[in-house]
């Protein structure tokens, strides 16, 4: 009996297991299904959100993002599946494999569904490069559609070749031109499409730079000489015809070739048009002339409903009866006008009680009262009515100040309310985050109210002052001699001696080409000038004398000038804002500026020659001190003294500079600084930092891990007050190359044995020379980091591989990856844990967006074939170079070698592939496998000698005649390229044809 125990007991053991492992399948199957149904339909639910955003932002001179249209694809793709179908197809006797395709699906479905979550926040549209232009973001017609279509005829047919746009200002030239710049878009009449504001005075620098810049000539752009570049752009224009070049707001006649503008004939197919408020400009350069008239009452009415909002309605969509004769009185003082139309009905939303509607109306008509006599002086009465309506005076100083910046200025959204900080016109808060979002505040008030408008230049947000708006306010300023402004005129020498008068409050000179400051122009007294804005001139030399006649100055800005001496300081003792930044002349400061104990705010930044300073002993109101990219040898001698500094910067200082420590003592004095940032090559105190209560923003270097941990002790419990830092940690100075909004560095620091804390905001790591490091896993505390969104990793000479585990929140939030001279590293992930793990969880790797490689001296394999399908959907850039063993990127999975199935490895987003200086590197991919890259942009493949065979297809082969995405193919050495095997048949001829791109 004893005999068949042993047997029974095994066979019990051996079956068991599975049986159990059966059951548990078998009762959860069905849960599993459930929620896989829940999901799916989440999915489609996106899908629509997502294609319904697209719809929003998709017309003409768009087309939709790869990234968009490849994930609809698949969304689509997947949504179709059937997939309940495919599952029970396993037969009832395989549960666990049922359960198991139905969780691979599962993570499938979570990866495409948290990608579309990340698309629905962005753009998902990007200029259409087939286009003549880019389109404008134009404003909806009023009433205009009749000179809309008078103008596209003439433009469409051969007789006219110049016209003017002529009408009063703010009746909407500009906007019609828009729409027509749009609408012939869409037509294939010309070539090239150029818009380019004119303004006043006329600049013939500013002009020739737009034409230049829409056409990307950089050359013409950059050359000193106005003829020369006339001559030059001459040429490019010819190349670009037939163009239609759009002049707005023209205010005199020129000579278009002295621009170097051809003059447009009727056979050559150019045409020009100029928007213009004189009917004599557009005569004197021999324009065929269309009216734009105001609007007439019913569309006027119908604009200002449209803008005041469904507040003056009642239920059946008629004016309000209370309110009728009231609003068609104001109306009707808007005189048909747009723009006066647009700014009054933005005074006036959500404003219900009909008694506050008669007294606006009231206050309306007696705005045009008093400014009647002057130029447009209906549109400026009306136009003020928005101003007079603004909630304080508070709300008008900073509108006027936006009036200081030259006429079509795109100004920052952070310049802007930094200035208004300086300027002590937002109030003190306790931070500097409830400051900045208090100018917000105001700046969207403004926007709201029509008197500013949004903008964006290069991805930056910005505001700027339609030019009859920004003239309103002009005239208001002249209303008492508080203010000269003088921006962006294009003057060579200050104003005349008789305009600076004792009044005086504002000066702005701003980008001009003023080249010196006399004391013979200044010679009266400006007792009460607290601003004076000289920034972006061409200044050389200032008078010793000029300041002796501003005892009041409080902010005097020489940014972006080329200095070669400055004036003393002692005759201003009132100052309080010195702005000296830029000054790449600039030596030294005089001992003078000492004097001025009023000043709150010196920025010295980009002063790159600026080597050395005065004591700032008596500088005991400084708030701001900026000396960014300065080449001082020392921290500034009593600086300890500055007890009311908030701001600190002393970044960036040349090489052999900042000799002396910030010390302690120093620092401890400097107890209301709220922003701190100073040069790595400065060794600080982590407790010291830590006891500086109000900082909210710092940047610098700690030399133990000591001070790392004393500094994040004195934060934690502190919530997010600390919302920005950027620290390394190491003994030496240390340059901080990796940039990030929340990053910290850890270089030769025992991060183990010591016990290292990341915050949990860090959105940066990057460790360095800690060789004891065999993954990252073990580091611990990298758990703790839940926002880690970039991860670099150098001279870590232990670490054998990056992860040895899923269980890692690096995995899910990770989107670039460099790794460093790490001369031990085998791969990216642990071939055991591969192994022996489960598949990885949903969203691994799912946002990971840069892989870097460089310098791995013993890795043989990088990619996992099955990782770059599964997981790096996201995948824009593969960086490898300088790695002596490795044989091939993307590693194949053994089953992929047999057969005659070319498996397509789809890799969307890869835009840039760079594989550098790899002597061993024998494939790209697996012989049974291409790569499918639509997106692909720059091709760097240098020196891999025993690489032979190029798995890549693009577009681009197909079809040599579109354009290409490429910007950038490097094919190096020659012979090897020449040598070189493309799966695809027509990709050496295409990539020959394209001689400039590859050598």
């Amino acid at each position: 009996m004893e005999n068949f125990v042993g047997p029974i007991i095994e066979i019990v053991k051996s079956v068991g297991g599975p049986i159990v492992r059966y059951l548990k399948y078998q009762i959860k199957f069905n849960g599993h299904l459930e929620q896989f149904n829940a999901r799916k339909q989440r999915l489609c639910s996106r899908k629509g959100d997502i294609k319904s955003i697209l719809d929003t932002q998709l017309h003409y001179g768009k087309v939709a993002k790869e990234e968009v249209q490849t994930w609809l694809e698949e969304a689509e793709e997947f949504i179709a599946k059937d997939i309940a179908a495919e599952v029970n197809g396993w037969g009832c006797l395989s549960c666990c494999c049922r359960v198991k395709v139905l969780q691979e699906r599962a993570r499938e479905l979570q990866e495409i569904y948290e990608r579309g979550d990340s698309l629905a926040n962005k753009c998902l549209v990007k200029d259409d490069p087939s286009t003549s232009g880019v389109k404008l973001p134009a404003s909806e017609l009023q009433g205009s559609g009749d000179v809309k279509e008078e103008i596209l005829a003439c433009l469409m047919g051969d007789e006219v070749t110049k016209l003017g746009v002529w009408g009063m200002g703010g009746v909407g030239k500009t906007t019609i031109m828009e729409n027509v710049h749009n609408e012939l878009l869409k037509e294939a009449k010309f070539k090239k499409i150029i818009w380019a504001t004119v303004s006043q005075p006329f600049d013939i620098y500013k002009l020739q730079e737009q034409i230049a810049s829409t056409l990307k000539e950089e050359d013409t752009r950059k050359h000193p000489n106005a003829t020369v570049r006339a001559g030059m752009l001459l040429k490019v224009l010819q190349r670009h015809m037939p163009y239609l070049l759009i002049l707005d707001d023209v205010w005199e006649s020129f000579e278009l070739t002295a621009v170097g503008i051809p003059e447009p004939l009727k056979g050559d197919g150019c045409k020009l048009v100029l928007t213009t408020r004189s009917q004599e400009v557009a005569r004197g350069m021999d324009c065929e002339i269309i009216e734009v008239k105001t609007l007439p009452k019913g569309e006027a009415l119908k604009l200002f409903i449209n803008k005041v909002g469904d507040i003056v309605l009642s239920d059946q969509g008629c004016i309000k009866g209370a309110l009728e004769s009231t609003l068609e009185g104001i109306v009707d003082e808007c005189d048909g006008l747009p723009l006066a139309i647009v700014t009054v009905a933005g005074s006036l939303k959500r404003v219900s009680e009909p008694r506050l509607w008669s007294a606006a109306l009231n206050q309306l008509k007696e705005c045009k009262r008093k400014v009647a006599g002057t130029n447009d002086d209906d549109a400026f009465g009306i136009l003020k009515f928005s101003y007079d309506r603004l909630e304080s005076s508070k709300f008008q100083h900073c509108f006027l100040c936006c009036a200081l910046y030259p006429e079509d200025h795109n100004i920052p959204i952070h310049s802007i309310i930094d200035y208004w900080i300086d300027e002590e016109l937002i109030d003190e808060k306790e931070t500097v985050q409830a400051m900045e979002d208090d100018g917000l505040y105001i700046l969207r008030k403004l926007v709201d109210n029509c008197l500013l408008e949004s903008n964006k230049v290069f991805e930056h947000d910005c505001v700027r002052m339609h030019d009859l708006v920004r003239d309103m306010a002009l005239q208001i300023t002249k209303t008492s001699p508080r203010f000269m402004i003088e921006a962006g005129k294009a003057l060579t020498k200050l104003p005349e001696k008789g305009k600076w008068t004792e009044e005086l409050e504002k000066v702005s000179l701003m980008w001009n080409r003023i080249e010196e400051i006399p004391s013979s122009i200044l010679s009266s007294k400006c007792t009460s000038l607290t601003t004076l804005l000289l920034s972006h001139n061409n200044l050389s030399t200032i008078s010793e004398s000029v300041f002796e006649h501003m005892p009041s100055l409080k902010i005097l800005d020489l940014s972006h000038n080329w200095l070669r001496s400055l004036p003393v300081f002692e005759h201003m003792p009132a100052l309080k804002i010195l702005n000296l930044s830029h000054n790449f002349g600039l030596r030294s400061l005089p001992s003078s500026i000492s004097k001025l104990v009023n000043l709150t705010t010196l920025l010295l930044q980009g002063c790159r020659s600026l080597t050395e300073v005065p004591s700032f002993s008596e500088f005991g109101a400084l708030k701001k001190l900026d000396l960014d990219e300065t080449t001082i040898k020392e921290v500034p001698k009593g600086l300890e003294m500055c007890t009311n500094l908030k701001y600190l910067s002393l970044r960036k200082g040349q090489p052999g500079q900042y000799c002396s420590i910030l010390d302690d003592a120093t620092l401890l004095n400097l107890s209301k600084l709220q922003q701190l940032f100073v040069d790595e090559r400065i060794a600080l105190r982590g407790e010291v930092i830590g006891r500086l209560e109000k900082l909210e923003a710092f940047h610098g270097r700690f030399p133990t891990a000591h001070d790392w941990s004393n500094f994040l002790k004195c934060f934690y419990g502190k919530g997010d007050q600390l919302s920005r830092y950027s620290v390394a940690v190491r003994k030496y100075a240390y340059v901080i190359r990796h940039k990030g909004y929340r990053r910290v560095e850890l270089h030769g620091i025992d991060i183990v044995g010591e016990n290292i804390i990341l915050p949990p905001s860090a959105d940066g790591l990057c460790i360095g020379h800690y060789h004891n490091l065999r993954s990252l896993n073990d580091f611990s505390s990298i758990k703790d980091a839940t926002d880690l969104r970039s991860c670099n990793i150098e001279g870590c000479e232990g670490m054998e591989c990056v992860f040895s585990s899923w269980i890692n929140p690096l995995v899910q939030t990770l989107e670039q990856l460099h790794l460093d001279e790490l001369v031990k590293l085998e791969g990216l992930f642990d071939a055991e844990m591969i192994a022996m793990s489960p598949p990885p969880p949903p969203g691994t790797f799912s946002s990971l967006k840069s892989i870097r490689l460089v310098g791995c001296g013993k890795i043989k394999t990088f990619i996992p074939s099955w990782m770059l399908l599964r997981c790096l959907q996201s995948l824009e850039q593969i960086d490898v170079q300088n790695c002596e063993e490795i044989e091939e990127i993307i590693a194949s999975d053994p089953e992929e070698e047999g057969g005659d199935i070319i498996k397509e490895l789809i890799v969307p987003k890869l835009n840039r592939l760079i594989l550098c200086r790899l002597p061993a590197l024998k494939s790209i991919c697996s012989r049974r496998a291409v790569m499918v890259c639509d997106s692909l942009q720059t091709i760097i493949i240098d020196d891999c000698t025993c690489l032979r065979r190029i798995p890549l297809f693009l577009p681009l082969f197909d079809n040599a005649q579109s354009s290409p995405r490429l910007k950038q193919i490097n094919l190096l050495p020659q012979e090897w390229w020449e040598s070189s095997e493309w799966d695809h048949p027509n990709a050496k001829e295409v990539i020959r044809r394209m001689s400039s791109f590859y050598r």
